[in-house]
């Protein structure tokens, strides 16, 4: 299965020209590594408002399977991605998110102030990832093994009772 996938980073200063971003261009990175492609990127602020259109857009669209996110998890002020996340889910994927907090603290105790979401809008996927390269990358190969599984589940595809 070719997974589609959406890529969006929520960054004050990289959407400001003011830093490079790291995170989504290593996101990228790993995605097609799988075989698996992207097909929209972007760099926007930390601003509620912003985060839940593109999120909403993107998942209404038809055009990926699942979104992944990376910044704005923390805890400071302006971290506002869970948020965003959390009013265009349609249902929770608690779990995932478990499993990557779970892992994370193994090397980095930090990983508990993770505030990550992870949910499902119609048929789409969407995950939250650390804002740090290195961290959305070992989390992103948390979930990896189960993403082509989850999406058949949503989209009621009648093989995905073959991958149990």
């Amino acid at each position: 299965m070719t997974l589609r996938f959406g890529i969006l980073t929520s960054s004050d200063r990289s959407s400001r020209g003011e830093r490079p971003d790291l995170s989504g261009p290593a996101l990228t990175k790993i995605v097609t590594a799988q075989g698996w492609t992207v097909v929209l990127t972007a760099v926007v602020p930390d601003d509620l408002k912003v985060i839940r259109e593109t999120l909403s857009i993107w998942a209404d669209g038809g055009e990926v399977d699942i979104i992944l996110t990376t910044g704005g998890t923390g805890f400071a002020p302006r971290d506002v991605t869970p948020e965003a996340t959390g009013l265009v889910i349609d249902r929770q994927a608690a779990g995932l998110v478990e499993a990557m907090r779970q892992e994370s603290r193994k090397t980095a105790p930090h990983a508990m102030l993770s505030r990550a979401l992870a949910g499902m809008r119609g048929k789409v996927l969407i995950i939250n990832l650390p804002g740090s390269p290195k961290a959305a990358l070992e989390n992103l190969q948390v979930v990896l093994p189960v993403l082509e599984h989850a999406v058949e589940l949503m989209k009621d595809d009648p093989d995905a009772e073959r991958h149990h």
